[in-house]
């Protein structure tokens, strides 16, 4: 099973926390989380606005070109 909140089906991604580009749609985002598109129920990375916003969905191979880690930009540590 996957690793995480086994009650949401969310799985481990180096990236979560960092900003991405959404290679589909061009915008960037921070990934927020791997987890089923509701939908689906395949898995699909959870993208948010920066500054806040609407919450969107995109195939996980869209997701491309993390941010650097900086000191205030780092991403949580695995649990």
């Amino acid at each position: 099973m996957s690793s995480g909140p086994e009650s949401l089906l969310h799985s481990a991604h180096p990236w979560i926390g960092r900003t991405v580009e959404d290679t589909a749609t061009g915008r960037r985002g921070v990934l927020r989380a791997v987890a089923p598109d509701p939908e689906t129920s395949r898995p699909v990375a959870w993208l948010a606005p920066p500054g806040g916003g609407t919450e969107w969905t995109t195939a996980l191979g869209a997701v491309a070109n993390p941010a650097p880690i900086t000191p205030d930009t780092h991403p949580r540590p695995a649990p």
